[in-house]
């Protein structure tokens, strides 16, 4: 009986994600984060991305989140203010403990805080805090917590040298579609 009802929650979580991608106006996809338990700030833009669970997604204001990314929110996300996710990247918050005989599920929320910059096609594992103004690079996989202010990179990611300054004066758009 469990089986059955998780395939119907996956399937519902399916058609939320396909009608979430179908939304081209920004008060409709607001809309929809609303109804599935999302609190999502002021100015914020989410583009078309996939979502994992209903709730435990917080994400601050004048944050933008582009297409393609996946939000594993099965055991939490918190995005703080000002961060910008580009394409593809993943944040994942739950997976499976490789050495239990019945390769239970472990997972812990991720917290990225303000003025971060994820470049496109990062891995972040469960549990990772990225610290205020950290910067991570493209393609990085994120397995351990990143420092505030670090530019990080490479799998498995090092940190390269520290950010001097924020991006205090970033716009929003809020673009019907994207790349």
């Amino acid at each position: 009986m469990r089986g059955i009802k998780l395939q119907i929650f996956y399937i519902i979580i399916k058609l939320f994600n396909f009608c979430f991608s179908l939304l081209i106006f920004k008060f409709l996809r607001d809309f929809f984060c609303l109804i599935a338990g999302y609190k999502i700030g002021k100015g914020t833009s989410i583009q078309s991305v996939r979502f994992f669970s209903f709730g435990k997604l917080k994400i601050g204001n004048n944050t933008i989140i582009n297409s393609g990314v996946y939000l594993d929110n099965r055991r939490g996300i918190e995005i703080g203010n000002n961060v910008v996710i580009a394409h593809d990247s993943k944040i994942y918050t739950l997976g499976h403990d490789v050495n239990d005989s019945s390769f239970k599920t472990v997972g812990e929320k991720v917290v990225i805080q303000d003025f971060v910059i994820i470049f496109s096609n990062v891995l972040i594992m469960p549990g990772v805090t990225i610290g205020r103004g950290a910067v991570i690079l493209p393609g990085s996989v994120i397995a351990k917590d990143v420092g505030d202010m670090e530019i990080v990179g490479g799998n498995p990611s090092k940190v390269k040298k520290i950010r001097k300054n924020l991006h205090i004066n970033k716009k929003v758009v809020d673009f019907w579609f994207s790349i």
